[in-house]
């Protein structure tokens, strides 16, 4: 089953639209699908309901909703992908965080105790912050961009997250790569990997930048990986 929630900001400026999508059975565990710059759109759907096809709660809020509520972009047309890019020029991380802490906490609320996320792009930058900022109790990020300027909250993250990193990401350079290794290859609780060749993008659920093979490593690593941790 599916449906759109409200979930109210712990900000207290709102609520935040979550596209929701629940198990056959009482979930096993939940998972915060976190969007990439280009909104809930039907990818960050499909995610979502194969977490729900998998046993797990899944929860894709709407991270733009204090200025474009409700947007759905496809990167692969060309005016929608700059459209994107503005929103995340006016993006604060810093609500972002609060509208994930919010959505775990309406979570918990609801009776479902053990929460992950798994993010995309800027999605992958918040997964990284919450596993910094909050008690979310696993995270993952795929092409989190911005990442490399934030190393110095490595030390705030005290429980699992888990990386992917694409060698050929055009918006995570080698250097920022570099630096994110040199950061959090020997934190005891990050896990990376690397895939080489390909670029941003390469575990969209549909259209032009999806890497069949990619994604189906990346993803299966996830799954493990949560389910794993969120047991």
């Amino acid at each position: 089953m599916t449906e759109t929630v409200q979930i109210p900001s712990l900000k207290a400026d709102g609520t935040i639209p979550a596209y929701v999508a629940r198990p056959a059975a009482a979930p096993k565990a939940a998972i915060i699908v976190i969007p990439e710059i280009f909104g809930v759109n039907p990818g960050i759907r499909q995610k979502a309901d194969k977490w729900a096809a998998a046993g797990y709660l899944a929860v894709a809020p709407d991270i733009f909703w204090r200025f474009a509520p409700g947007v759905e972009l496809n990167p692969d047309v060309e005016a929608e992908l700059q459209q994107a890019f503005g929103y995340f020029q006016q993006y604060d991380a810093g609500d972002g965080v609060y509208d994930i802490e919010s959505t775990i906490k309406w979570i918990r609320a609801s009776g479902t105790d053990k929460v992950g996320c798994a993010g995309y792009c800027l999605g992958g930058r918040l997964a990284y912050m919450a596993a910094a900022r909050t008690d979310i109790d696993a995270s993952v990020g795929y092409y989190g961009v911005m990442i490399d300027q934030m190393l110095d909250e490595a030390h705030h993250i005290a429980k699992p997250l888990m990386l992917h990193i694409p060698t050929a990401d055009h918006f995570v350079l080698p250097e920022a790569q570099a630096a994110i290794h040199a950061g959090l290859d020997d934190h005891p609780r990050v896990t990376l990997h690397d895939y080489p060749g390909l670029d941003h993008g390469f575990a969209a659920e549909m259209g032009d930048r999806r890497d069949e093979a990619g994604a189906e490593l990346a993803d299966g690593r996830t799954e493990a990986f949560l389910a794993e941790h969120l047991a």
